[in-house]
């Protein structure tokens, strides 16, 4: 996929994972991002992918189609969907000429600090904040302060979110 757009519009992508929040009534985590992309008219589909391909998403005849790596942990297939859901989303006139693939590990992913790829940068803060809305994330933590280093803390907010304790805390430092 070649963007046409210089920048990344992170903004648009938070405001539009904000609105399948509030649309699809989510009050609660584990943001259930499977059946958004259902009820959303995606076709999404678990299968043993190769190597460190993540997903993939892609529009034939229509239909928008998700693949996730099933042999990925739940969390990553969690990231995975989100994620290719802001291509469908966000990308779509770009998934009707090829397929779309993910590559390269949850860490790349969410902490390169220097992204290039403007789809990508949009794809993960669209998967950020729909899998770990801040208005959930704020209802969770309920105004405690909270150590962003403290591995328990992190992990009980990932378990809570369905989410892993690297990407909870690098959600944090972001919303900091």
């Amino acid at each position: 996929m070649t963007p046409e757009f210089q920048a990344a519009d992170v903004d648009a992508a938070v405001e539009d994972a904000r609105a399948l929040i509030q649309r699809f009534e989510i009050v609660a985590a584990p943001v259930p991002v499977e059946r958004i992309a259902r009820r959303l008219g995606v076709r999404v589909k678990y299968a043993p992918l190769d190597g460190d391909l993540s997903g993939m998403a892609y529009i034939a005849d229509g239909v928008k189609i998700i693949g996730v790596n099933a042999l990925h942990h739940s969390n990553r297939q969690r990231f995975t969907l989100a994620h290719e859901l802001a291509h469908v989303m966000r990308h779509a006139p770009y998934l009707e000429n090829e397929v779309h693939l993910d590559r390269g590990s949850l860490r790349r992913d969410w902490l390169a600090s220097e992204g290039t790829d403007p789809l990508e940068i949009e794809a993960n803060a669209f998967a950020a904040e729909l899998l770990m809305p801040r208005t959930l994330l704020d209802a969770a933590i309920d105004g405690r302060p909270i150590d962003i280093e403290d591995d328990e803390v992190m992990g009980i907010l990932a378990r809570r979110f369905r989410v892993s304790a690297t990407a909870m805390r690098f959600r944090l430092i972001r919303l900091a």
